[in-house]
């Protein structure tokens, strides 16, 4: 696994992360042996970056993160993310109330301190104020935290999180069918010396080539009840392509996959072909999902011209079919 370092913090981190949101059985029942597989699978790959939330489950996430170092003390880092909890969102950011999250967290993950704690997609009118990320270094100060980034949903709160010149992180969508950060923040992000952490490599699984048209998800499932952004941002599911849309586009996708290639592997060394890019935050709900995941990093780069073709994919059929804010 090849490592590359995460912004200001000098960690050097496995360019493929795990994320770990089905891991609070949020994309259906996830029982808590395959959790474990799953995780002990990543570190045997050369995984060293788990990504959770205080939100993913309820705290289920953090909780089995927390028995499997626990059990197994690995040598990774681990982050978590403030801010989507009921109750602080959408107007209860004060330090009280990320004092209260970030310990209810250390107590869930076992850890005395936080490697790196992330905003969780808050408003951006609390990002814009400032205020949160003070607490944040107060956090810091205290020995709570070692770094703190942000994860965002636009372009715009990318731009608003970067003017704080300590920002270690951003967490961003980022793939085939959102390529709007190539142009307008890896340059200020490599200038700043600021971490990209990807979320959503796949597309919410799109990109992996192996969803049709008649394709359902169980009823827990996001990629079921936030389909059309019901629960939460409709440009987060399915990076805000409509699903059958996006089994459509699949398609032309498949047309540039090298035959050695799983579609997966493919979509994720795009990801890696840019040098602004710290770590993928790849999920996995199947312990070989895991190993596909981590091959990525040994594959060869693509050649400029996939590149250009891609390129041109997304600005003739994919950018203006993307909804919600982005």
């Amino acid at each position: 696994m090849n490592k590359r370092i995460l912004g200001n913090s000098g960690f050097q981190i496995s360019e493929i992360g795990l994320g770990t949101w089905q891991l609070g059985g949020d994309f259906g029942n996830l029982e808590e042996k395959t959790g474990l597989e799953i995780l002990n699978k990543a570190v045997d790959q050369g995984i060293n970056f788990f990504d959770t939330a205080d939100v993913y489950g309820a705290g289920r996430s953090e909780k089995l993160i927390g028995r499997f170092l626990k059990e197994s003390n690995p040598d990774i880092y681990v982050v978590t993310k403030y801010g989507r909890d009921d109750s602080v969102y959408p107007d209860n950011y004060t330090p009280e109330s990320l004092q209260k999250s970030v310990e209810a967290s250390l107590k869930r993950l076992g850890v005395d301190a936080l490697d790196l704690l992330q905003l969780h997609c808050i408003p951006q009118k609390y990002m814009e104020e400032g205020s949160v990320f003070e607490f944040l270094r107060n956090l810091k100060k205290e020995g709570l935290i070692k770094n703190f980034g942000a994860s965002v949903e636009t372009m715009e709160e990318a731009k608003i999180c970067m003017r704080q010149d300590d920002l270690t992180s951003l967490q961003i969508i980022f793939n085939i069918f959102r390529q709007d950060p190539i142009t307008k923040i890896f340059d200020e992000a490599q200038n700043k010396n600021v971490g990209i952490i990807v979320r959503l490599p796949l597309a919410s699984g799109l990109l992996a080539g192996k969803y049709t048209a008649e394709t359902t998800f169980e009823i827990q499932d996001h990629r079921n009840y936030n389909a059309e952004g019901k629960s939460f941002s409709v440009g987060e599911t399915f990076s805000g392509i409509h699903f059958r849309k996006g089994v459509e586009l699949v398609e032309d996708v498949r047309n540039y996959v090298p035959k050695n290639l799983s579609m997966s592997q493919f979509a994720l060394r795009w990801v890696l072909d840019h040098p602004a890019v710290s770590t993928i935050i790849a999920g996995a709900s199947k312990v070989y999902q895991v190993e596909s995941n981590a091959g990525a990093s040994l594959v060869k780069p693509l050649s400029q011209e996939t590149h250009k073709k891609l390129s041109n994919l997304y600005s003739s059929k994919v950018e203006k079919i993307i909804r919600g804010r982005f």
